[in-house]
């Protein structure tokens, strides 16, 4: 396996360089070689490179780099994402920085922007894994794209060079300076080497964080902005003379990739006055005018608005310095003096800037030392709807009345729904959904004071645009009275679906008449007015469910009930460890007999699904939906008329899509609704197409990633709700994620709000409902690549075992036992091939399904194997996979390695992840930074399982501790869980030393413990 990593060099190039993790661990070079002239001595040649990054490798150019990295004993470190079939054993020496030589493939800025784009969407590198790097580097090409698209740059000169450079102000500028903070060091590790004749004595220079990234944005926006004018030519092919030929070759060279700029040297720099003046008009500078719109006081019959000027501090808005003291000051300004040095020529610059983009300025210019500008109701109408805009867009202040932000100083409108069923009734239970019909008719108001036809005709009447009304300012839009006299005579019926989105999108669209509120009698009316809780009173379990739910599980009951009376869906997101499933089943076993249950669900908790209902609602019928041998067709829907619950995995929802669809469900359900996220996948798409009158999403982890995800759940949950994918993302994911927008983001929690149940654990109300240490088995199935070695293991060493005795029988079972454990982790343990991770073992599907949940709520894990070998392993796929630095800790890191990485987890800023093998990890470490612990395979001696849980559950910690002991179905690891399960009292001596007790076992019993049993392999 080949790790890639990218580094950014000084002359603007991207340099992609590798481990290859099959090659040996040879010596770093002959002893007293310069330290430039020692290769690296895992680095992948430029040949196995070039194969790796496929058809991007064409346009490389191959080099040599020197780089700077960790270095002990004379080794280089290894990267955290390279995968070793043996783990290294750690050294004892200091790490030190040590240049080393590696090959590398450099690509110029035009060339290296596809390449990262491909990184970014994760379809990743052909024979490669990249690294921290890459990925970084990939992070600040899709930034560039989106500067682009939005129009967030300026084009320029750079010597005789014709460039785009960003514009960064506001939320991109935070966005440039997160960026740079979060810069893996290695993408900084080239050494200055002399590549680059521009740097001092022929030497590259080394780029510091904050300049790298900035160097490879410019980059790499201006690749991006020729991108979007491929095939546009900004100027006709004339020739000219002086400043007119520079200009005409400057515009020439702001498209295409040749950006050299012909022209005479002094009208170049001519050009590059011209340009850097403009710039500097439309970037700002450290003070900006401010414009401070003053209303006419109460009495005041000419109604005279002022607009005032002012100078405000662009790093501290709340230092604003009137005109009128500016001038009154004569140039001593306290406030202002770390700013500049003359007030009064940079207000009156300011001015003028402001002047191009708002020509109603323009008057007040005509004074020698303005102040103010005078506007009558129709200008300063005109100012606040367009003039303010555009200087706040432009980066000047503005600042204007409270009212005018405020959904009551505009005429809006109000729904008036009414369900058609009788008021005072309680819903029949499914009766409603978004496809219901309700009877409407709509009311008009400002803000909360309704109008009548007569008022709204008055309004109309005074020709003016500002009016004060009972007290307060209010906007008077003629096309919006018109609008609503109309929509007063109109009256009718829409769906559930349309009202809800009317009421809970209020004020979305603000150059049409506003919605300002919706009302509906019964509980769709409490929905929409936020009255739910009255409906969320904690109801007991039904007669069904055994078990106990605790307070928050039975308001979660509570709230799955209402919406369901509603033929609503809804996001039960609760955190990991907080009962989801238990309220599931206890909603289920109190519906029992309404019609069949769909649960969608990962293959690793199929198991998991039909143990739960076995134990705590037993009296439901559970039919599991998968295997090659699962009926189809008219059988399938024999068996679903015998069951109230079918349980399958989302692949087979896939693949059995016309056979499901043909179900009259009565609810589906998704658990770890997370694997629906991207829309688009075949998977998504069939879950989304299943037909039920009540569907619930189950999913620790609601937007992984982007708020695309939250978007496929929803309209999961609800279809239709948030509207189509294009149009959530121009109206809440760019504005959010990209521009950090409040007022998007409040929206977008108020239509979200009533289907998403979200409690955290580091809610007290929650916290201190749960147990200290929760410990709880975790059933994982094979996959067929592991079912099928298992079974090859089971043939071979039984055979062996039968014709054996005494101390060789003995050591065949333990040898058997190992085998079988290995091959429960994952094939690549047992066959020490190297091989990749991924898509191969239930296990480590199931665990990487966790971990995200736990990086998603900010918690840390430990996870414990008793195989130092897999503990390498995991470390290596994990951080590769999840972007996170592993620890990993085993029998050969020495005490100093030892006592330093405990401290690095311990801290706050710390790795999230701590792999540890049993015996090495298992006593002697306070670990409580976390709140997690998975035995990812079994010791089967709970002591010292126990012990290991206590590096975690400990004095120190103040957080409920989650244990996970993972065991796969069907298999030696299940049934030896259950006998210890059965004879805990016994269990010190039935497995107190360790596995010891099978090797006494007969044949026959053997063959029965190793068995592989159906079920075990979901598909």
């Amino acid at each position: 396996m080949l790790v890639v990593h990218g580094l950014w060099l000084a002359g603007g190039r991207l340099a992609l360089w590798a481990e290859d993790s099959t090659l040996p661990e040879r010596p770093p070079g002959r002893p007293g070689r310069p330290p430039r002239e020692r290769p690296h001595p895992f680095a992948a040649a430029h040949t196995a490179l070039a194969e790796a990054l496929g058809e991007s490798a064409t346009t490389a150019t191959t080099g040599i780099r020197p780089l700077t990295l960790p270095t002990r004993a004379g080794a280089p470190v290894e990267s955290p994402e390279l995968v070793r079939a043996e783990p290294a054993a750690p050294g004892r020496a200091a790490v030190t920085l040590v240049p080393w030589r590696v090959p590398t493939l450099e690509y110029d800025a035009d060339d290296a922007l596809p390449l990262l784009r491909t990184i970014h969407r994760d379809t990743g590198l052909p024979g490669a894994v990249p690294g921290a790097g890459p990925r970084h580097l990939a992070q600040l090409a899709e930034f560039a794209l989106d500067l682009v698209a939005r129009g967030r740059t300026l084009p320029g000169l750079d010597g005789d060079r014709a460039v785009w450079r960003p514009l960064l102000t506001g939320a991109d500028a935070g966005w440039a300076r997160a960026l740079a903070m979060a810069l893996p060091p290695a993408v900084k590790a080239a050494s200055p080497g002399p590549a680059d004749p521009s740097g001092p004595d022929g030497v590259e220079p080394r780029l510091g964080a904050a300049e790298l990234v900035a160097d490879a944005l410019d980059r790499l926006t201006d690749a991006a902005a020729r991108v979007a004018l491929e095939g546009v030519r900004l100027t006709e092919a004339r020739r000219g003379t002086g400043t007119d030929a520079a200009v005409r070759g400057w515009l020439r060279a702001l498209t295409g990739r040749e950006r050299t700029v012909a022209g005479p040297p002094g009208a170049l720099a001519e050009l590059d006055r011209e340009l850097r003046g403009w710039q500097r008009d439309a970037a700002g500078g450290a003070v900006r005018a401010c414009f401070r719109m003053v209303e006419p006081a109460v009495g005041d019959d000419d109604e005279r608005w002022r607009l005032e000027f002012a100078l405000q501090a662009a790093d501290e808005p709340s230092l604003v310095v009137a005109a009128d003291r500016i001038w009154a000051a004569q140039g001593e300004l306290p406030g202002l003096a770390r700013h500049l040095d003359a007030p009064e020529e940079t207000l009156l610059g300011e001015l003028g800037r402001a002047s191009r983009l708002w020509p109603g300025l323009e008057t007040a210019l005509r004074t020698a030392m303005p102040e103010a500008l005078d506007l009558d109701s129709e200008g300063a109408h005109r100012f606040l709807r367009d003039g303010a805009p555009i200087l706040h867009a432009a980066g000047f202040g503005v600042l204007l009345p409270s009212w005018w932000q405020r959904p009551g100083a505009r005429l809006g409108a109000r729904v008036a729904a009414r369900t058609r069923t009788a008021p005072g009734t309680v819903a029949a239970r499914s009766s409603l959904g978004l496809e219901s019909l309700v009877d409407y008719r709509w009311e008009l108001a400002l803000g909360d004071q309704p109008l009548t036809e007569d008022e709204l005709k008055g309004l109309a009447a005074l020709k003016t645009p500002l009016v004060r009304l009972r007290g307060q300012w209010v906007e008077v839009d003629p096309k919006r009275i018109a609008a609503g006299l109309r929509l007063l005579r109109s009256a009718g019926e829409m769906t559930v679906g349309d009202l809800l989105r009317l009421g809970l999108e209020l004020g979305d669209e603000p150059d049409a008449l506003p919605v300002l509120g919706v009302t509906a009698d019964g509980a769709l009316g409490d929905l929409l007015a936020g009255r739910a809780e009255r409906h969320l009173a904690p109801v007991d379990e039904p007669p069904g469910f055994r078990g106990t739910l605790r307070p928050y599980q039975k308001r979660g009951l509570a709230w799955l009930s209402f919406l369901q009376s509603l033929g609503l869906g809804g996001v039960l997101a609760d955190d990991m460890g907080l009962g989801k499933t238990v309220q599931i089943l206890s909603l289920l076993a109190r519906d029992e007999g309404t019609g069949p249950t769909l649960l969608v669900c990962p293959m690793s908790l199929v198991g998991n699904w039909q143990r739960e209902a076995a134990k705590f609602a037993p009296e439901l019928r559970v039919h599991v939906h998968h295997g090659a041998e699962r009926p189809r067709g008219p059988e399938f829907t024999a068996a679903v008329r015998d069951a109230d619950l079918v349980v399958t995995t989302y692949s087979i929802a896939a693949r059995d899509a016309a056979d499901l669809a043909v179900i009259e469900w009565h609810r589906v359900v998704v658990d770890e609704a997370q694997a629906i996220k991207n829309a688009a996948t075949r998977q998504a798409v069939a879950v989304r197409a299943l037909p039920a009158r009540h569907r619930i999403a189950v999913t620790g982890t609601p937007v992984e990633n982007r708020l695309a995800d939250l978007w496929s759940i929803m309209d999961f949950a609800n279809p239709g709700l948030l509207g189509a994918a294009p149009t959530f993302k121009k109206r809440y994911a760019e504005p959010i994620e990209r521009h950090g927008d409040d007022e998007a983001a409040q929206r977008l929690r108020r239509i979200t709000g009533p289907f998403v149940l979200r409690r955290v654990k580091s809610d007290k109300s929650i916290i201190s409902d749960l147990p200290e240490k929760l410990e709880m088995e975790v059933l994982c199935n094979l996959t067929a690549e592991q079912a099928s070695l298992y079974q090859a293991v089971v043939d071979d060493m039984l055979a062996r075992i039968e014709s054996s005795e005494g101390i060789e029988r003995r050591g065949l079972v333990l040898a058997t036992m190992t085998k079988l454990k290995q091959v429960c982790n994952h094939p690549a343990q047992l066959l020490r091939d190297g091989s990749a991770m991924s898509g191969r073992s239930g296990k480590l599907a199931r665990l990487e399904e966790l971990l995200d949940e736990v990086l998603a709520a900010g918690e840390k894990a430990l996870l414990f194997t008793q195989y130092a070998e897999f503990g390498n392993m995991l470390r290596a796929h994990l951080s590769a996979r999840l972007g996170r630095e592993v620890l990993f800790l085993h029998g050969a890191v020495g005490k100093a390695a030892r006592d330093e990485l405990v401290a690095r987890f311990q801290t706050d800023a710390g790795p999230p992840l701590f792999v540890l093998s049993l015996k090495a990890g298992g006593t002697g470490l306070t670990l409580t930074a976390a709140n997690h612990v998975v035995h990812v395979d079994r010791w089967w001696n709970p002591a010292v399982e126990d012990q290991a849980t206590d590096r975690a559950f400990r004095i120190g910690q103040r957080r409920a501790v989650q244990v996970r002991k993972f065991v796969c179905a069907g298999t030696v690891e299940e049934k030896i869980s259950a006998m210890i399960g059965e004879k805990r009292g016994l269990a010190a001596r039935i497995v107190g030393t360790g596995e010891q007790w099978l090797t006494e076992l007969s044949t026959s019993e053997l063959r029965r413990l190793f068995a592989l049993e159906a079920g075990a392999v979901v598909e």
